[in-house]
């Protein structure tokens, strides 16, 4: 049997995401005895593969359409699965992944199961353990189905190395009728994107406006960060939207989230409540956040802010 992987890519260099989801399925292959199956889809080089355990690569070309269509990935997919007679699927829990697993397991007829945080305690039948009540609780999930695609939280398993030799094979790109077409996409140019990130630095409206945004900038700066922001920060014009994180924006599972100058509501919280280690910094030390963060600084932050910068570059020096 074989275990399917979709390693997502990005101006076809392949993404973090997309070496844990192969690190995740090389484990499941080792405990089964199966092969591990990757499926890339317009890679410039898949030779990091190599260092992640794969023992066969479908690389495919979409010619003159590069940018993600769910309906023809997923019956491109689905073709491999079928031929390699794959039980299990793996996809990032990324925003293509949340869109694509579901109608990939509609076509295969499979369970479907979101948010997975650790290996399958069974494999006869499959059960998982998955975060859910937005990251506040776990359950342990049985599939009945011949077939399962698991979507695999961020950073819930790591990426591990691993030798191989994999045999690479082109794939036709399906090209399965679609009411859907993008005509652009908007991409971060130069920046470390919050999907990629380990670090998210995150402003709220305690910065007080967007001319004081460059103290977010430079933390991130010097921690490799992403930066973000709340939801109220995007609302009022200051950052983009693609930069709201929080349950009615981007989910983040980072392994360190700073939250700047943000009081924490409700849906901020179940937004990054993924995320390993919250540090916030505020003056209000009633800030609902507080009661959600591992560490918390009770102060300004035009003043600690600066010092923490200060402080950090010291240690790198």
């Amino acid at each position: 049997m074989s275990i399917v992987v979709f390693i997502e890519s990005q101006n076809g260099v392949i993404k973090k995401s997309g070496l844990e989801v192969t690190s995740y399925g090389r484990a499941i292959a080792d405990l089964n005895g199966d092969s591990l199956v990757a499926v890339v889809f317009n890679p410039e080089d898949t030779v990091i593969l190599n260092s992640h355990g794969v023992d066969k690569i479908y690389s495919v070309n979409t010619s003159n359409n590069k940018f993600f269509n769910v309906d023809q990935y997923s019956s491109t997919l689905a073709n491999v699965v079928e031929r390699e007679g794959a039980n299990i699927i793996i996809v990032s829990a990324s925003a293509d992944g949340r869109y694509l697993a579901p109608i990939l397991a509609t076509k295969l007829k499979a369970a479907y199961m979101s948010n997975v945080v650790a290996l399958p305690s069974s494999f006869n039948p499959i059960i998982v353990k998955r975060s859910c009540f937005t990251n506040k609780a776990f359950n342990e999930t049985e599939s009945k189905k011949s077939k399962t695609v698991l979507s695999l939280s961020s950073n819930a398993f790591g990426v591990h190395e691993k030798a191989s030799s994999p045999e690479v094979f082109e794939q036709k790109f399906s090209e399965a009728s679609s009411s859907l077409k993008v005509t652009s996409v908007d991409k971060v140019i130069d920046k470390v994107t919050i999907a990629d990130a380990d670090i998210v630095i995150s402003g709220g409206r305690g910065l007080k406006g967007p001319e004081n945004w460059h103290l977010i900038e430079d933390l991130a700066e010097v921690l490799g960060a992403a930066t973000a922001c709340s939801k109220p920060v995007s609302d009022m014009g200051w950052r983009p939207h693609s930069e709201h994180v929080g349950q009615t924006g981007k989910p983040v599972a980072t392994n360190l989230y700073f939250a700047i100058g943000i009081s924490g509501a409700i849906q901020h919280l179940a937004g990054i409540n993924s995320s390993k280690i919250k540090v916030v910094i505020n003056n209000d030390p009633e800030a609902p956040f507080f009661k959600a963060a591992d560490y918390g600084i009770v102060g300004d932050a035009f003043e600690v802010v600066p010092k923490l910068i200060e402080k950090l570059k010291a240690l790198q020096q």
